[in-house]
């Protein structure tokens, strides 16, 4: 076998986190990876600042998917995947947030490793920390909370949310939940029903890090009525805990609302 005949060493597939929405946030190795990209299959969030970032030759693909609306199935995007990668062609999987935080990104990376194919994982930074940083929210802080915890709000379709409310509704844990705004009033209903305080800060956070960012600061048991009344939309994230309350003082990039209902003026 002469040298043009050796297969490429490289991997073919990338799995690439996006960042929350900020283009400024994705890493100098993502921007790496688009650059040498032959194809790019992305998702719905990942914003036109970075698609623009994609070579003019390189194919795009849209592999769009909200909660219960998929353009395209997950198997149809595995399979896509590995069409492409033993085409030879260098494929960047481009995913919002981290491909590996509620991304489906190892579902992918599973079945290119059953097919055999070389890929390589480039995380972004999360929806959570990126969120919450802009929202002036820190997951952590001495003294009000000693872990976090990311959840999904979103079950798969046809199934019931079922989740150890429990274990989730510790007072000293910030709790983070992904793709929570279908099942909120259940979520807010069963924390308080397994001890969470009712009046524990609770937050909503829509369109995080980008310039339509909106927050929300309410309590967990007025999160529901706030968030339908502020009509937050996907992609939102909920975060839950004492330190919320740090997003009155250390909040910087967009103002948020305290909500108010109407029994409370």
């Amino acid at each position: 076998m002469n040298e043009a005949q050796k297969p490429p060493t490289k991997p073919h597939v990338f799995i690439v986190g996006a960042g929350p929405g900020d283009p400024g946030l994705l890493t100098l190795k993502a921007a790496e990876c688009l650059k040498k990209a032959d194809v790019v299959v992305y998702d719905r969030l990942v914003s036109d600042e970075i698609l623009d970032m994609v070579p003019a030759h390189a194919e795009k693909i849209f592999a769009g998917k909200a909660a219960r609306d998929h353009f395209m199935p997950q198997e149809e995007i595995n399979q896509t995947l590995v069409d492409l990668a033993k085409q030879n062609k260098v494929v960047v999987r481009l995913k919002g947030g981290d491909p590996f935080i509620f991304g489906r990104g190892s579902e992918e990376a599973i079945v290119l490793a059953e097919h055999g194919i070389n890929f390589e994982v480039v995380p972004g930074i999360t929806a959570s920390a990126g969120c919450g940083a802009y929202a002036g929210i820190p997951l952590t802080h001495r003294g009000l909370v000693t872990g976090v915890r990311f959840v999904t709000g979103h079950c798969r379709e046809g199934q019931h949310l079922d989740l150890n409310w429990q274990s989730l509704a510790d007072p000293n844990t910030t709790l983070v939940i992904y793709m929570g705004l279908i099942n909120i009033e259940k979520i807010s209903s069963e924390l308080i029903k397994a001890g969470l305080p009712a009046d524990t800060p609770a937050a909503g956070i829509e369109r995080g890090t980008t310039p339509e960012q909106r927050t929300i600061l309410t309590t967990l048991e007025k999160l529901p009525q706030c968030i339908h009344r502020a009509e937050l939309k996907a992609p939102s994230l909920l975060i839950i805990g004492k330190v919320v309350d740090l997003a009155n003082t250390i909040g910087w990039h967009t103002q948020a609302h305290q909500c108010v209902l109407d029994d409370e003026t």
